[in-house]
């Protein structure tokens, strides 16, 4: 039987978008970059900023974001849900982390990442 191990969000820009992911989850932060991390980095020319794989850790799966040079050109096929107590809160908070707001409804409102990926913030129950 198969486990989930990561959820890989792919990007033109990874260390932006990881870190907007690693502020909007709770408990989830962007992996540590040790010294011999940071060394092998600037050996192919980029910096814990221009990483193009790039983790978040947390309590549940790691989020690892990748840069990718294709664009996003249609809506997502899979996306995060979130649920939380206090959703106006919630989407006022991921707005100013950069998210935007595409949709709402009863029970959920429709957002975009930083790159145009849709997740929904739903209300918790």
């Amino acid at each position: 039987m198969a486990r989930l191990r990561e959820i890989v969000i792919d990007a033109a820009h990874a260390a932006p978008l990881a870190r907007f992911w690693a502020a909007a989850l709770d408990g989830y932060q962007v992996r540590a970059y040790d010294d011999a991390e940071i060394a092998r980095l600037a050996e192919l020319g980029h910096t814990p900023d221009t990483d193009p794989t790039v983790a978040v850790d947390g309590p549940g799966p790691t989020i690892f974001v990748q840069q990718v040079p294709e664009p996003k050109v249609t809506k997502n096929r899979v996306h995060v849900d979130l649920e939380t107590g206090d959703r106006p809160a919630e989407v006022q908070r991921l707005t100013a982390l950069g998210a935007s707001l595409l949709d709402s409804y009863d029970d959920w409102t429709v957002m975009l990442d930083p790159e145009g990926n849709e997740f929904c913030v739903s209300d918790r129950g």
